[in-house]
């Protein structure tokens, strides 16, 4: 599903691109050609109504196309623990987790370091 939408993206931004350039803002473009160039004629009105219309609606269709590929990327399953909660889970699974000392240890080992210091 996400190849086959990326591939409609890509027709349809190439289409975009090809429906923008035959138009011209200031009243050239590809319109231009089908009138006079004094007057515009029934055709030229209906030109530039078809390559607006057309635009909007390749326009439209690429942001459906986007969303479509963006919902059917594959995802990891998520759990509802955090990464925090996981990594505490697995250090506490492990064995050889070293013990902190204990405010009375502390005070000893630093006594002790006292007295090997005079």
């Amino acid at each position: 599903m996400l190849t086959f939408a990326i591939i409609l993206i890509i027709i349809a931004s190439i289409l975009m691109i090809l429906i923008v350039l035959a138009q011209n803002s200031k009243g050239g473009g590809l319109s231009s050609t089908f009138g006079s160039s004094g007057s515009q004629v029934g055709g030229v009105v209906q030109t530039n109504k078809f390559l607006d219309k057309t635009t909007w609606t390749l326009a439209i269709a690429i942001i459906v196309f986007s969303i479509t590929a963006s919902v059917s990327i594959p995802r990891e399953e998520e759990s509802k623990e955090s990464k925090a909660q996981k990594a505490l889970k697995e250090l506490n699974q492990m064995e050889t987790i070293p013990n902190m000392p204990t405010p009375d240890e502390v005070k000893n080992i630093n006594e002790a370091k006292k007295k090997e210091g005079k």
